[in-house]
């Protein structure tokens, strides 16, 4: 009798699997004896372009507001004492050179402070 209460518990598990899997997405097709068949779809793992594209830009964006808020004298004076400090200010003077989608964002939103 355990057998069978083994053989139950071990196919109700696999249709469990089966049921998680097709909830995150399902294809059906109709075989030619006429039999529907789901097969669950893939997850496509790949790289985040969407997310890197927005911290990009969200990034410029910061860069620009901080320049438009301190002035570009000033913001200039703040990174070359930045490159002057310890590797990790150097790092980050390097990173915080205005660019020119900075500078852009910084001329059309300075007006606003």
């Amino acid at each position: 009798m355990s057998d069978a209460t083994n053989d139950f518990s071990n196919r109700l598990k696999a249709v469990e699997r089966k049921h998680a899997k097709l909830a995150r997405g399902y294809s059906c097709k109709v075989g030619r004896d006429g039999l529907i068949v789901f097969k669950p779809k893939r997850r496509k793992i790949g790289f985040p372009w969407r997310t890197l594209a927005m911290v990009v830009v969200g990034f410029l964006a910061f860069k620009g507001l901080v320049i438009a808020q301190m002035g570009t004298e000033t913001y200039d004076q703040r990174i070359s004492e930045m490159s002057a400090g310890p590797l990790q200010e150097q790092i980050g003077a390097f990173v915080m050179q205005p660019d020119p989608v900075a500078e852009v964002v910084a001329r059309n939103v300075a007006p606003y402070f």
